[in-house]
């Protein structure tokens, strides 16, 4: 049984935003002015993180800039602001993100209705990314933050206003999110690789409560009462699926803190090769790995005033003790006496996802769930020999080709 009633809020973590924040080290540079004077506060606060996406970041922000959200908040009276973080670019990514809002703050038909810069920062990391624009670059009045990664394309013109509507209209839930889309499911002549792929998207969407990190949309109370440990690595989306369905760990987990918009979509980039699964499920391992070390251990052992005031308990936490986070992996890795043990279900979870489908959907995807579980076989070898060695943060970089010639026009004439 839950701490709280099914649907009830508890009102301390509905008023974070009115604890002091600490400001982090302001070591970042606005490439591109953010003109707002005589603006009302954003109620919307758009994050869009992005490291080395020169070439596909005009193609996501054309996206979104064909959405109906800018029309429907001037309709409301009512403006939203767009901030792209760069983090760690050896690229252009901030000139070209720069000069795209730009432009579009004097050609938009609704360019009254939002602001954009960009923030360049200088250290890489979408963690560290992710709590600079939540914590410190967004609008400290706007009540929903989005986040979205700047290799996505957003289908669908009501794609964000509808993730906004979800949350609006349901004050049970805490996240809005729309339907992930890979490239390939475009292609006319899929491989048996491609399908394998799909087939595992497939039984990923059966479940409850997803959440995917590439685009979602959060009550900014709650966002801001959230702080990404630097040694999470990957799996953040994980992390915050964790504290919103269960209201920080009060109470076991509530599905419905996350709701899927309907007519939301957007599309991203499948891996291609054998060598771009293995490389993503290492990732994945080790995120996963982490989050459960932090979520059913350490967190659940802290006092409930602490975890009142996570972001700031875990803020200070790393500010005293850096290495905190990776002194816990490496104890967790020494008493985990198999490397297939890294977390609960590693291996099981695929046969759950597919018990959820049925008959037909199930025989379809049968193949895909057996070439997962072989890959995270192997995957979950090669994380906890890379645990062992006290490395967290591995952040390959992705080995796809062939979205970057997709445009937004052309993915939504393949729909």
């Amino acid at each position: 049984m839950g701490f709280f009633p099914m649907g009830y809020v508890p009102v301390g973590f509905r008023v974070f935003a009115y604890f002091k924040i600490r400001r982090l080290p302001a070591y970042d540079v606005a490439v591109n002015a953010n003109p707002t004077a005589g603006r009302p506060a954003p109620r919307v606060s758009l994050g869009i993180i992005a490291w080395n996406e020169e070439e596909g970041i005009g193609r996501m922000l054309e996206s979104l800039f064909q959405q109906s959200l800018f029309a429907e908040l001037s309709r409301r009276g009512q403006t939203c602001e767009i901030i792209c973080v760069a983090n760690g670019c050896t690229d252009r990514t901030p000139e070209v993100a720069g000069q795209i809002l730009t432009a579009q703050m004097g050609a938009h038909p609704y360019a009254g209705a939002f602001s954009g810069r960009v923030m360049n920062v200088q250290e890489r990391g979408k963690l560290n990314a992710w709590n600079r624009f939540v914590h410190q670059f967004s609008a400290r009045d706007a009540r929903f933050l989005f986040l979205m990664d700047a290799d996505i394309l957003i289908h669908g013109p009501d794609t964000l206003w509808n993730m906004l509507q979800a949350l609006e209209r349901n004050g049970e839930a805490t996240v809005a999110t729309d339907r992930p889309c890979k490239d390939i499911q475009f292609k006319a002549r899929k491989t048996p690789w491609d399908r394998l792929s799909l087939g595992a998207a497939r039984m990923t969407g059966a479940a409850e409560g997803q959440l995917c990190g590439q685009l979602y949309c959060i009550r900014s109370d709650i966002a801001r009462n959230i702080y990404l440990p630097r040694d999470l690595g990957a799996c953040e989306d994980g992390f915050i699926k964790a504290l919103v369905c269960t209201d920080f760990l009060t109470h076991h987990v509530w599905p419905w803190r996350i709701v899927v918009a309907d007519n939301a979509e957007h599309t991203f980039e499948a891996y291609t090769s054998p060598a771009g699964v293995f490389k993503n499920q290492k990732r994945q391992m080790i995120g996963q790995t982490v989050v459960h070390i932090l979520v059913d251990g350490y967190l659940k052992s802290l006092p409930l005033p602490e975890r009142a005031r996570l972001a700031d308990t875990l803020r200070v936490k790393e500010q005293n003790d850096p290495d905190w986070l990776k002194r816990l992996v490496a104890e967790h890795v020494r008493r985990t006496k198999y490397f297939w043990r890294l977390y609960p279900g590693l291996l099981s979870h695929r046969f759950r996802r597919l018990a959820n489908l049925n008959l037909l959907r199930k025989a379809a995807c049968l193949p895909s769930a057996l070439a997962g579980f072989v890959a995270a076989v192997v995957s979950s070898f090669m994380a906890s020999r890379l645990l062992k060695s006290g490395a967290t943060n591995y952040w390959p970089r992705a080995d796809r080709a062939g979205f970057k010639q997709l445009s937004h026009e052309e993915a939504l004439a393949q729909r």
